[in-house]
């Protein structure tokens, strides 16, 4: 752009004035570059001399403008053209409703289309593509199908980028079938899906675990000529790793090769963590070998692979050796390294081993998340180290992470089996329902328990209250548990409450 300048400058220097062609091709260089506070200044400076703009002198800024971010004040330069006489063209349209959609303001957007029509500037498949887009983005699906359905009465079809974002909305909403449906829909008008669509697809099949259709549109894309990239294999055979399927993911990378698509840091990772998980650990590791071979450099997913295999299988050793290997070759450990690794060392028993690399991670400046502090929390109360237990519990609310509903599980069970006062065990509830969370039925059965075996009934209504109300009772379900406890059927009060509280989120402890 600066040689261009000074090509100008020496235009001048020897008498040649710029023409409009020349003035217009500096504007759109300067917006292509993204440079639009220079194009602004120049385009001022040309005025001041007697520049007349046209046309393509305010499509170059109205582009400039939106593609910045600057979309009023391109809104405010298509008024101007519009009192010099210029009528906006389908570029000083499209421009407009590209930068609307790109700031997410589709209504806006929509009222420049409807005003495009009105001037009878005909949209084309570029105008619709994006307002098309952005409907799906903003999940208002019914509009974005009302519009694309509407195309062919105007003379225009659908192309690759319509059903593209529309299969795409669709599959992001759950609606898989209707989005297949909208494929071979897509074929039938003879629009040849890309690779795009096809990765869509196979992404979304294989989430949801139907792998042998989304195999049949690997197969299909090489029948239709479609290239299948390193995202298309990576998808494959992450698929095929999470369902276990470790023998097909390797064929799949060993494809890769005879297909010439280079295979890249998510491919390794993948199929060294399913290797690991498969418990093929020598496999796992000649992969690591063979991609550092290759010339990639493993990375944190790589090494924590590796690490949660050691550490599942208690070999606290080679778990060590992990950490440090990754050290050595400049990986630092992140949070998840040392929380598997805390984890590993309390499933060992080797809990002050794990409360000392705990102290490390504080001391290293970082912030410990509950994924650190739960599997110490956890050992200890098994320990009957009670009091250890709950002081690490008030640690990390003042210096780690906020507790999750797994530390708030664990503590309230640890001081329900830990034949500690009662009365901490209910002020401990008092303050986890107070933070959104709920007990298991299994934990708090053994607080209720211990209150009728201590004659302490009264208290039952005021623990129950509480947790009634954080996990959604209907006001039906509360009477009925308030029923049993008033005419003192304590056991069936706590039997309809258990299957309540279970039906809210079976299996699970919720918040």
């Amino acid at each position: 752009m600066e040689g261009a300048m000074k090509m100008k400058s020496r235009m001048l220097s020897m008498g040649c004035c710029p023409t409009t062609v020349t003035v217009n091709v500096l504007l759109h260089g300067f917006c292509k570059l993204g440079r639009i506070e220079e194009a602004l200044i120049f385009i001022q400076e040309e005025l001041s001399k007697g520049f007349a703009p046209d046309k393509f002198t305010f499509n170059a800024l109205v582009n400039g403008l939106c593609k910045a971010g600057h979309v009023e004040h391109a809104l405010e330069t298509m008024d101007v053209m519009l009192q010099e006489g210029y009528d906006p063209d389908v570029i000083t349209y499209n421009s407009l409703i590209s930068g609307l959609c790109k700031s997410g303001e589709i209504e806006e957007a929509m009222a420049v289309l409807k005003q495009m029509i009105q001037r009878d500037c005909l949209p084309n498949m570029v105008t619709y593509n994006a307002v098309i887009s952005t409907l799906c983005t903003k999940n208002k699906f019914d509009e974005a199908m009302e519009l694309a359905r509407g195309l062919t009465l105007k003379g225009l079809l659908p192309d690759v980028y319509t059903f593209n974002s529309l299969i795409s909305s669709l599959c992001k909403a759950g609606d898989l079938d209707i989005a297949m449906e909208l494929f071979e829909e897509m074929k039938k008008n003879e629009c040849a899906p890309n690779v795009f669509t096809y990765n869509i697809l196979i992404d979304h099949l294989c989430a949801i675990r139907r792998l042998n259709k989304a195999l049949g549109l690997l197969k299909e894309m090489e029948a239709n000529g479609c290239a299948r990239t390193v995202v298309t294999y990576n998808t494959l055979i992450a698929g095929l790793c999470r369902n276990m399927r470790i023998e097909d993911a390797e064929d799949m990378f060993d494809q890769m090769e005879e297909q010439g698509i280079s295979r890249n840091l998510v491919t390794y990772n993948t199929l060294i963590d399913g290797l690991c998980k498969s418990k093929r650990l020598d496999e796992a590791t000649e992969l690591m070998d063979q991609m550092i071979m290759e010339g990639l450099k493993p990375n944190k997913l790589t090494y924590n692979s590796l690490l949660t295999y050691y550490c599942k299988e208690g070999n606290i050793q080679k778990a060590a050796d992990i950490v440090q290997m990754m050290s050595s070759n400049g990986c630092e450990a992140d949070l998840v390294t040392y929380g598997t690794l805390i984890s590993g060392l309390c499933k060992a028993g080797r809990v002050q081993v794990a409360c000392k690399l705990l102290r490390s991670i504080q001391m290293k400046g970082m912030i410990p998340t509950p994924k650190a502090y739960n599997p110490v929390i956890q050992a200890l109360f098994k320990q009957r180290r009670t009091r250890e237990a709950v002081r690490l519990f008030r640690e990390m609310i003042t210096k780690g992470e906020p507790p999750d509903a797994i530390t708030y599980k664990i503590v309230f069970r640890g001081l329900c089996l830990g034949g500690g006062p009662i009365r901490e065990a209910i002020d401990f509830l008092f303050e986890m329902t107070e933070h959104g969370f709920v007990p298991e039925f299994s934990s708090f059965s053994m607080l209720a328990e211990g209150l009728l075996a201590l004659g302490m009934e009264d208290t039952l209504p005021r623990v129950m209250d509480p947790i009634m109300k954080n996990a959604g009772f209907a006001d039906s379900e509360v009477a009925m548990v308030v029923g049993f406890l008033k005419i003192q059927k304590f056991h069936d009060a706590l039997t309809t409450f258990g299957n309540l509280l279970n039906s809210k989120r079976p299996g699970k402890f919720h918040r």
